[in-house]
C-alpha cells in the first residue's frame, strides 16, 4: 500500500459493508428510519408514549388491549432494526413498569411473539441492547446538519427524559469517535498481511487517536445526565432477566416458549467497538471476564459479531510488532493499548459516579425509609458485578503493553 497524492482516501483493505459497518458511522446504523409502515402504528403510537405511559402505570393495560399484528409487512434491515427498537422499549417499560418488586412473569403473546419473530430475522435476543438503544436509536433534528449532540435526539424514549436523551447520545457521540480507529484495524491488518510498517505506523496513530477521542466523548457525560435520575429512574430498564435476583426465573414469552427464557440487559459491554480493539491489539482477558465478553457478543447483530471474529481469526499484529523490533511500532502500538486502558479507567470513574455514590445516597434514603436496598446495586445491568469486572478488564489492557 504506497502513499498516495490523491487527495480521497484509499479504499479499505477489507470492505467494511461486508459486515454491516460504515465507514462513516461505524457500527451505528447509518440514518436509521424513524417510521414503521402504516400497519404498525399501534406499535409506535404507544411507543411515543411510553414515559407517560410508563409512570401513570398504564402501559400495560394498553399493552393487553394491543392488536396481534404480523411481522411479515416489514421489509428489510432499518424497519426491522425500528421494530425491534419499538418493541424492545415497550417490553422494558412492560416489565419494569411497577418497579423490582412488581415484575410479571409473562410477555403476552401480542408482544412477546412479533418481538421474538423480528429478533429471530435480525439474529439479536428479544431485549433491549446496545444495538437498539444507541446504534439505531438516533435522528438529526437538521438532516443536513451534523452528527453534534445539539442536532441529534433519540427516536424511542423511556421515563428519565433529558438525562435519558444525553445518556443514549454521549454513548452515540462515543461510538461516533471510534469510527477512525475502526477504518485503522482494517489498515493495519492489511498492512500485517503485507508487511508495511509504515502504513501499520500510521493505523495505529490513527487508532490511538481514535481511542483518546472516545475518552474525550465519555467526559460529556457529566454535563447531560443526572446521576440521581440515572440511577433511580433509567436503570432499572436497561435490566434483564438474567442473573438478577429481582427476576430469577426469567421470562415467558407468551406464544414462544412455555418455558421462561432468561436474557442479558443492555451494557456497554455489548458494544462491539472494544472487542474489535481487543482482538486487534492482543489483549487478553482473564476467564471469568472474557466469559462474560463472549458472551456479551450474543447482544450483537451477527455482522458485526462476525467482524469481530474476523479480527480474531488474522494474523497476530502483537506478534509483528514484536518480532519486528522498530521501536517506532512498539511506541505507537503502545500508545493504543494505554490508551485503552485509560478509557476503562475513567468508564470506573463514570461508573462510580453513576452508580456506587448514586446507590450509596439511595441505601441512605431506603433505610431511612425502612426499606431494603435495591438488588441491582452491586451488579451491572448486563448482569456482572460491576466493580470487579471493569477493574479486572482495566488490568488485563495495561498487562498488553509490550516493554522495551
Amino acid at each position: 500500500m504506497e502513499a498516495s497524492d490523491d487527495p480521497e482516501e484509499p479504499p479499505l483493505p477489507l470492505p467494511l459493508t461486508r459486515f454491516q459497518v460504515s465507514e462513516e458511522f461505524g457500527f451505528l446504523l447509518p440514518d436509521p428510519l424513524t417510521e414503521l409502515p402504516v400497519p404498525y402504528s399501534p406499535w409506535m403510537d404507544m411507543a411515543r408514549e411510553l414515559p407517560q405511559l410508563i409512570t401513570s402505570h398504564r402501559l400495560r393495560s394498553r399493552v393487553q388491549q394491543m392488536p396481534q399484528l404480523s411481522t411479515q409487512h416489514l421489509r428489510g434491515r432499518e424497519e426491522l432494526h425500528l421494530a425491534h427498537l419499538v418493541l424492545s422499549f415497550i417490553t422494558m417499560g412492560y416489565v419494569w413498569q411497577e418497579g423490582e418488586e412488581g415484575t410479571v412473569q409473562v410477555l403476552p403473546r401480542n408482544l412477546a411473539v412479533p418481538f421474538w419473530e423480528v429478533s429471530q430475522a435480525l439474529g439479536l435476543p428479544p431485549i433491549l441492547s446496545h444495538a437498539d438503544f444507541v446504534l439505531a436509536n438516533w435522528r438529526r433534528k437538521d438532516p443536513n446538519g451534523p452528527l453534534e449532540i445539539e442536532n441529534l435526539d433519540t427516536i424511542i424514549t423511556l421515563p428519565g427524559g433529558e438525562s435519558l436523551r444525553g445518556f443514549i447520545l454521549v454513548t452515540l457521540l462515543v461510538e461516533k469517535a471510534a469510527v477512525p480507529g475502526i477504518k485503522a484495524i482494517t489498515q493495519a491488518l492489511g498492512a500485517v498481511v503485507q508487511g508495511d510498517e509504515e502504513t501499520l505506523h500510521r493505523a495505529l496513530q490513527e487508532l490511538a487517536g481514535a481511542v483518546e477521542a472516545m475518552s474525550k466523548a465519555l467526559r460529556r457525560m457529566h454535563d447531560y445526565v443526572d446521576p440521581e435520575v440515572f440511577y433511580s429512574v433509567i436503570r432499572i430498564f436497561l435490566s434483564g432477566w438474567k442473573d438478577n435476583p429481582a427476576m430469577a426465573h426469567g421470562l415467558i414469552y407468551e406464544g414462544v416458549s412455555p418455558e421462561p427464557m432468561a436474557f442479558s440487559g443492555g451494557s456497554a459491554a455489548q458494544s462491539t467497538v472494544l472487542h474489535a480493539f481487543d482482538e486487534l491489539l492482543g489483549i487478553r482477558h482473564r476467564e471469568d471476564s472474557a466469559a462474560f465478553l463472549r458472551r456479551m457478543r450474543e447482544y450483537m447483530p451477527p455482522a458485526h459479531r462476525a467482524f469481530v471474529e474476523h479480527i480474531q481469526g488474522s494474523v497476530s499484529l502483537r506478534q509483528l510488532v514484536l518480532s519486528s523490533g522498530d521501536a517506532r511500532l512498539r511506541v505507537a502500538f503502545n500508545r493504543c493499548v494505554l490508551a485503552l486502558a485509560d478509557f476503562r479507567s475513567y468508564h470506573i470513574t463514570i461508573v462510580t459516579k453513576y452508580i456506587s455514590a448514586a446507590a450509596a445516597r439511595a441505601k441512605a434514603r431506603l433505610a431511612s425509609a425502612g426499606k431494603p436496598p435495591s438488588a441491582l446495586e452491586t451488579k451491572g445491568t448486563g448482569g456482572s458485578h460491576i466493580f470487579s469486572f471493569l477493574k479486572s478488564i482495566r488490568d488485563t489492557t495495561r498487562e498488553g503493553v509490550i516493554s522495551a
